[in-house]
């Protein structure tokens, strides 16, 4: 099985250069740092310190929290950030600018990871999430390198076609230092795959383990002055191809009611930037791009977020959020970084990717369902109008985020056995 499916990934390799090419078209970077996806990253990282890999985007935030505290308790360690995607490599370089050493992961071919590992040579591999790279993994297993995987999730679906490879998923999990899984339900998928009891630990997901630093929290005030001063404000975020179009006429629905409103609208992929300018200029709506620093004007009825790294501090402007990938079914994205500015959370029915924290805001009333354009307008309008239905709906869902932090030092405690004495 090992055999079969090294061999299907070299041959693939011509197809994966191609998909790199066509997707260069629309984001240049995809175009760059070849060598580094074949594990050639000599002089790039200080090695024998602790590598963190993160595919991207999503992973990278919640990664953020526990990157920091790894830096504060393990000050002389070097941190190697590896990630697969340019928006994840930005982010990571965004969020974490020379703390830490940033190259992409290679592609899980023998060879390649081999190379990659002797030059890194990481006391600990801690993988977000649940990125299970056969090769990598045997590879870390051989030189004796512990491996974490942190705030691992397995869907019933994912499970059920791990299932399917039987023998050579026990093998790959019995080679796994440790899983922290977010939850029991998790825990007890890669239970039923053959992971002995003894690796696995419950800690919670770090997606909790967020908070607005009082530095953030005052650019956001200064900003809200500055745009917005006497304006209500909502943002629509990492939206989708399909959901543009759909918050668009959502807002000028809202300007008939409200003629002040201000939308931010900030696209999920940088490479749909564009498109949103181009969604925006049809619907004959004036705007501005945050990229050109320009404050918009009392006239401007849409903001784009076209710049990397600035979803929290955008958060921090709005009376309420809507957040995308959500009205088409690419599962959502985080709704725990507008509870964190304690306000309403909107989403689309499909929140695959956040079952579990959305059902715990939903619960609480933290999160608010919306199906389509029409419920859209007609709940931002309750929002927008009723002040007390608002503040209560923010209030719930940044209490939910509160009550279910925790995972963060959970996991640091875990990592303890596997990382040098920290000196006091």
């Amino acid at each position: 099985m090992e055999f079969l499916y090294t061999t299907l990934l070299y041959l693939i390799q011509p197809l994966v250069w191609l998909r790199l090419l066509l997707r260069s078209r629309k984001a240049p970077a995809y175009r760059k740092r070849w060598a580094e996806r074949y594990g050639f990253c000599k002089g790039k990282v200080v090695p024998e310190g602790i590598l963190l890999h993160s595919v991207s985007v999503g992973e990278t935030l919640a990664a953020i929290p526990l990157v920091r505290a790894l830096r504060h308790r393990y000050p002389s360690l070097p941190i190697t950030v590896t990630t697969m995607t340019p928006t994840g490599s930005e982010r990571a370089m965004s969020a974490f600018g020379k703390d830490v050493q940033h190259v992409y992961l290679p592609y899980d071919l023998p060879g390649a990871m081999n190379r990659f590992l002797e030059t890194v040579r990481p006391k600990l591999v801690i993988v977000m999430e649940t990125e299970l790279w056969p090769n990598m993994v045997k590879a870390l297993h051989k030189r004796q390198i512990p491996l974490v995987i942190a705030n691992a999730r397995l869907s019933e679906r994912s499970a059920k076609g791990y299932g399917k490879l039987g023998n050579f998923m026990r093998r790959l999990l019995s080679r796994i230092t440790l899983i922290a899984a977010q939850n029991e339900e998790d825990g007890n998928r890669f239970l039923s795959l053959g992971l002995k009891r003894n690796h696995l630990a419950i800690t919670g997901s770090l997606k909790f383990d967020i908070s607005v630093t009082p530095e953030l929290a005052a650019r956001a005030i200064t900003l809200r002055r500055q745009w917005a001063p006497r304006r209500q404000v909502w943002i629509a975020t990492s939206t989708h191809d399909g959901e543009e179009k759909i918050i668009l006429e959502a807002h000028k629905k809202l300007l008939e009611t409200f003629p002040d409103l201000l939308l931010i609208l900030v696209p999920r992929h940088p490479e749909r930037f564009a498109d949103a300018r181009d969604l925006v200029q049809k619907a004959g709506m004036t705007f501005t791009l945050r990229s050109s620093g320009e404050i918009p004007s009392g006239s401007t009825q849409v903001v784009i977020g076209d710049t990397m790294g600035e979803l929290m501090l955008l958060y921090g402007i709005a009376d309420l959020a809507f957040v995308g990938g959500s009205l088409v079914e690419r599962g959502g994205h985080n709704p725990l970084e507008p509870a964190a500015h304690a306000i309403p959370v909107l989403m689309g029915p499909h929140t695959f990717n956040f079952k579990d924290i959305c059902a715990k805001l939903q619960q609480d009333d933290g999160l608010i369902t919306v199906t389509d354009g029409d419920t859209l307008v007609k709940e931002v309008t309750t929002l927008l109008t009723d002040e007390d239905y608002r503040l209560w709906y923010g209030r719930h869902a940044v209490e939910v985020l509160h009550q279910n932090q925790g995972a963060l030092a959970r996991l640091l405690q875990l990592l303890q056995p596997y990382l040098p004495q920290r000196s006091h």
